[in-house]
């Protein structure tokens, strides 16, 4: 039986106060839904913060990016070492904003993941086709060529420690939703994929779904058979709210 994982992608967001509370409600919160396990991804300047506020709790926490450079001249950019000083969990590799925003390419998305893997920090790959491509049908083929990627540079049993998300772009922040059968549709495609080249892996994969989760929908996103947890944006900024999404899958 996989167990759940709800982890909240702060993106560029808050301030130390406001994190500071938003940790504090987390944390008097979290021992009611131990049945899940929960994450946070901060900025990175606020690491060292969610370090201090979450030792001892029951919440990991991770960034929301990484370089594929160990090290050297790469002005703005941050190493995975790095974040190993802050004792990070998870590491998210090719979210939808970086490769739509940033143009990250599905080839240095499988570099990043590479690299989080060898350093022992759990990659979380985000997959996902935008607005356009699902209009056009060529959902599969999208989520399909982007896998691919990781499987080919890494291969199966690298996904023994990774995690997948999937974000259907075109129903974030857009008004438009995914039903979840849509949902469940493309996270079974994914652990199909994973099963085609060895069953077991795939069977013990967790599979996030990205697009927009929030409490009023998580309890029948959640209880699709391929649905794993939540990859939360905006809804993770209020602790209630994270909270009560994580609680629909417990």
């Amino acid at each position: 039986m996989r167990r759940k994982l709800v982890a909240g992608n702060w993106k560029m967001n808050g301030s130390a106060d406001s994190i500071r509370k938003l940790l504090q409600g987390i944390r008097e919160g979290a021992a009611g839904v131990a049945a899940v396990d929960l994450a946070v991804f901060p900025p990175f300047v606020y690491l060292g913060l969610v370090e201090q506020q979450l030792s001892g709790a029951p919440v990991a926490w991770g960034t929301q990016n990484l370089s594929e450079h160990g090290s050297g001249a790469y002005t703005g950019e941050v190493a995975g070492s790095m974040l190993l000083d802050f004792h990070c969990t998870y590491v998210l590799v090719g979210h939808s904003e970086r490769r739509t925003l940033y143009g990250e390419t599905d080839d240095l998305v499988a570099r990043k993941f590479a690299v989080a893997r060898k350093l022992g920090i759990k990659p979380i790959l985000c997959v996902g086709e935008t607005l356009d491509e699902r209009e056009q049908g060529v959902t599969e083929a999208v989520v399909g060529r982007q896998l691919k990627a990781v499987l080919t540079l890494e291969g199966i049993g690298a996904f023994i420690d990774a995690v997948i998300a999937y974000e259907p772009v075109w129903a974030i922040g857009t008004g438009r939703t995914a039903t979840s059968q849509q949902a469940q549709d493309v996270h079974a495609f994914i652990r199909a994929q994973l099963a085609a080249i060895d069953p077991a892996v795939a069977s013990q994969t967790r599979i996030l779904y990205g697009g927009s989760m929030k409490a009023a929908n998580a309890g029948e996103l959640l209880s699709m058979s391929d649905i794993d947890g939540g990859l939360i944006g905006g809804a993770s900024l209020d602790a209630k709210e994270f909270l009560a999404i994580a609680e629909a899958g417990g």
